[in-house]
């Protein structure tokens, strides 16, 4: 038995969506300004967590254990 954990970045969802209206802030803005601030240059989508969960729940990942996986777009400089 293996047991990693997945720490997302900023990833597009109604959790965001949610965040940037209770900051009173205009969603395009609010991701404008946050991909800014991302080294890849763009926001996470739900499926760059699903990518990595699919490795971490594969065989090759069946050595792997006690990791937190950043899926974050890089870290910040």
């Amino acid at each position: 038995m293996t047991a990693n954990c997945i720490a997302p970045g900023f990833i597009v969802s109604d959790m965001t969506k949610a965040t940037a209206e209770r900051v009173g802030e205009d969603w395009n803005t609010y991701l404008s300004t946050r991909t800014k601030q991302i080294p890849v240059g763009r926001a996470g989508q739900p499926e760059d967590i699903a990518h990595a969960v699919s490795f971490l729940v594969s065989q090759g990942a069946g050595f792997v254990s006690g990791q937190v996986i950043y899926v974050a777009g890089g870290p910040k400089a």
